[in-house]
């Protein structure tokens, strides 16, 4: 077998031209005839058990070609680029010249390259000080949320419905008299103020008295996902049952030992504040990073081939079609809803797309000319912590290769943000 690789007019773009000896290409197609022997029938033989100049003679050799092209190329090609260090960032554009029984197999590959990265300023670059204090409405809001989860429901009865009250009603919805699916339910509770229901329905419930029948009156959106329902008037019979209110604790030291481990207020509000300002000095760091990584890209210039951008886009759509898996979706029931197609869809990735690629190559660029290397501590620390995490044994995630040059690259592109930051001058 030989290969010729040249460069092509398109900047980070290569071609491969591959002469595989015949015999190559004929072991190719006998190793296809075996996988598929089962599945040849030729009259006077038995099913699964045509000699393969047979099977050629009765079925024409052609029909071997596509497989046996499939069979021998992939290892053919991965062996090209590793031999000539190409990094191939995008799937081959393949172009067959010559693919026949007793010949060579001649065929070219265009591939796209991994970019050559020069980094830009990275040492000194100046960055704005971001700073959060904690103030003592943040302190008060936290209360609040600890306060609303120990809260209880108490029904009142000796006045009308009130905004933020939770309204315990029946109703039933219909059109021109006629009930609609999914317009009845009893004992439902409403919180009013919270916009669950078609606007306008919530409101006429304010100012109902417990025991009060009522018929309300609302137009459904035009853009109501019902098509059937859309832009049309309806009449809801409501009943009201009961209103109920929520109660808060009184916030004391009582409430302190109730919620906490605390036995005073002021001590629960210290740690609420030490934790608050934990947090806080988390997002600053986190934002500062994300600032420095901004300032680096933006001056560094690359030309990122076009198939990074495309992978990057699978990737991001994989993502999401797993998460929505969760919810039992996927994700072309999920655009069918939007009314989006896929081309849209992945349109509107590309720029985050193309963002993360370039975050991707600079930081690379910026690790390999700082020389920053990851040690075996930092390495099996990362291991133990994913193990713990995920309920896995070290040793099975040490052995694999696949995994380990993740958590190296992970912990490179993380060591590197951090040399960026450390060498900044921030003000």
């Amino acid at each position: 077998m030989s290969v010729k690789v040249e460069k092509t007019d398109n900047k980070n773009e290569v071609k491969l031209e591959f002469t595989v000896d015949a015999k190559v290409f004929e072991d190719g197609i006998a190793t296809v005839f075996k996988k598929n022997a089962k599945y040849f029938n030729v009259p006077g033989f038995r099913k699964g058990k045509v000699p393969m100049n047979i099977a050629i003679k009765y079925y024409g050799v052609e029909m071997f070609y596509e497989d046996a092209f499939n069979e021998v190329v992939p290892s053919i090609y991965e062996e090209a680029l590793k031999e000539n260090n190409i990094d191939a960032v995008s799937r081959p554009d393949l172009d067959i010249t010559q693919m026949e029984k007793g010949k060579d197999l001649i065929f070219t590959a265009v591939v796209q390259t991994k970019p050559e990265v020069k980094p830009g300023k990275y040492k000194g670059i100046e960055l704005k000080k971001i700073e959060y204090k904690v103030k003592a409405d943040d302190i008060k809001a936290e209360l609040e949320k600890m306060a609303d989860k120990n809260s209880r429901m108490v029904t009142v009865d000796d006045r009308p419905v009130q905004d933020k009250d939770t309204a315990v009603i029946d109703f039933e919805g219909s059109i021109d008299g006629v009930p609609f699916e999914g317009g009845k339910a009893e004992n439902h509770e409403l919180v009013i103020g919270s916009k669950t229901f078609i606007e306008g329905f919530e409101d006429q419930v304010i100012g109902m008295k417990t025991g009060e029948e009522k018929d309300i009156k609302v137009k459904f959106p035009d853009d109501y996902f019902s098509k059937d329902l859309a832009g049309k008037d309806a009449v809801f019979k409501v009943k009201l049952h009961e209103i109920k209110v929520k109660e808060l604790p009184k916030m004391d030291d009582e409430f302190a030992k109730d919620v906490s481990e605390f036995d005073t207020l002021d001590e629960l509000k210290a740690d609420i504040k030490s934790k608050l300002e934990e947090a806080n000095k988390s997002r600053a760091e986190r934002e500062t990073e994300d600032a420095a990584v901004e300032k680096v890209c933006e001056d560094t210039e690359i030309d990122i081939p076009s198939g990074m951008i495309e992978s990057e886009i699978d990737a991001m759509a994989d993502d999401l079609n797993r998460r929505l898996s969760y919810q039992g979706m996927n994700l072309e029931q999920y655009l069918k809803l939007l009314n989006k197609s896929n081309e849209d869809f992945r349109a509107e990735l590309k720029p985050e797309a193309e963002r993360s690629v370039k975050v991707r190559l600079v930081l690379e660029a910026i690790t390999k000319d700082a020389k920053i290397e990851v040690t075996e501590d930092e390495m099996n620390a990362r291991i133990k912590e994913l193990a713990e995490a995920y309920g896995r044994k070290e040793d099975e995630l040490s052995k694999n290769e696949e995994f380990k040059k993740y958590i190296e690259s992970s912990i490179k592109s993380e060591k590197t943000v951090k040399y960026i930051v450390e060498n900044a001058k921030i003000k």
